[in-house]
């Protein structure tokens, strides 16, 4: 999955309009909560077949830092 394709399904998971950026602050997004980490868990672990700890997603600080958890 490229960046763009990232952030475009990021921005569906989170059903937000804000306009995301790879160096977008999750803290300045306003959608950005529990409700999002969980989906964005269960995105990764469905859909990417990535097996992430919830620890790892919170510590995340901008789009990019999700980003780099999807790779290999």
């Amino acid at each position: 999955m490229t960046p763009e394709e990232f952030v475009i399904k990021l921005a569906d998971v989170m059903d937000t309009e804000a306009e995301l950026k790879l160096s977008t602050k999750l803290a300045d997004v306003e959608d950005w909560d529990s409700l999002s980490m969980v989906s964005f868990f269960s995105f990764c672990n469905s859909t990417l077949g990535k097996r992430l700890a919830p620890e790892q997603i919170k510590s995340a600080q901008t789009v990019e830092d999700l980003f780099n958890l999807t790779k290999d």
